[in-house]
């Protein structure tokens, strides 16, 4: 109990400190910047400002509310990381929902380890720290790496140092954005899931995508279901059938092979003549296949 009064002491002691004009720590360098940055600080909440390259875009009300209800019986357990922008200003760096968490219950501060960072480190600093958190969707991860990327100039080798991530895990949510942006919604909220985006992907046409997209959510199609749609797409062999020496094929046999493989999820091919004569086959490895097939055939 003697230690906590003493480190709650001492943050208020460095509080006085940082209100001092004749203590305008602006830099590492500068006197008593080495009792202030890295150490803990009551700050004023009124004094810290919100961080505009903050990665994350989605804060759920109700856990936001839980939250502050254990703030206001146990208080903040992990402090919040700021920059000092001014005297007697500053900037998040991490720790936003505590930051509104502690506003809700109306705390007049908050314990702040303080950072002396120039805007790209801040940026940095906030992406590093929020690709690590838990609560975080796929895409808001795949977005903060991308960040990474364009406006810190990572590597992805760097990122992965960075972040302790494999390389691969970082390439496998940045490939992510590549879908259409509403199933990448889709997988924000939690209408589908990271696995079924990553065989989704691997379909380059995006009206493809989503025509397989709405089957995955409207039959509840599981990852693996999925992955043997995306299977069967690569594996047609459109028209391949035809011989050229029946004449042109029908302008609408491929698009139609890939519609109905897409819904089936097996391979199909549609032979057409230009005359619109032709056959459709639908080949299935054993009899569960078939009456799945079947079934999808039937109820259209």
């Amino acid at each position: 109990m003697a230690k906590a009064t003493k480190k709650q002491a001492l943050g208020r002691g460095l509080s006085a400190l940082l209100k001092d004009p004749e203590n305008d720590i602006q830099s590492v360098s500068d006197k008593n910047a080495d009792k202030v940055v890295g150490n803990i600080v009551e700050l004023e909440l009124d004094a810290i400002e919100v961080n505009p390259f903050q990665p994350r875009s989605n804060f759920n009300d109700e856990t936001l509310k839980e939250l502050a209800t254990s703030i206001k019986e146990l208080g903040v357990i992990q402090p919040i990381t700021v920059r000092k922008t001014d005297f007697n200003k500053y900037q998040l760096v991490s720790g936003e929902r505590r930051y509104r968490a502690s506003k809700l219950v109306g705390l007049p501060t908050i314990p702040a380890y303080i950072r002396i960072a120039n805007d790209q480190e801040s940026l940095e600093m906030a992406l590093v720290e929020n690709i690590q958190r838990q609560d975080l969707d796929p895409i808001e991860i795949a977005l903060s790496y991308q960040r990474l990327i364009d406006e810190i100039q990572l590597t992805q080798e760097k990122m992965s140092e960075r972040v302790g991530k494999k390389r691969s895990t970082i390439t496998n949510y940045l490939r992510l954005l590549r879908l259409d942006p509403i199933i990448q919604t889709g997988i924000r909220d939690g209408f589908t899931t990271m696995g079924h985006g990553r065989a989704l992907v691997n379909i380059e046409k995006k009206e493809d995508q989503l025509a397989l997209y709405e089957r995955i959510v409207g039959e509840k199609l599981s990852v693996r279901e999925t992955e043997r749609a995306v299977q069967a797409y690569h594996g047609k062999s459109v028209s391949s059938g035809v011989k050229k020496s029946s004449g042109k094929t029908a302008a609408f046999a491929e698009p139609a092979s890939t519609e109905i493989t897409v819904h089936l999820s097996t391979k199909v091919t549609v032979q057409a003549t230009e005359k619109g004569k032709g056959k459709i086959t639908i080949p299935f490895a054993n009899e569960e296949e078939f009456k799945r097939i079947k079934k999808l055939i039937i109820s259209g």
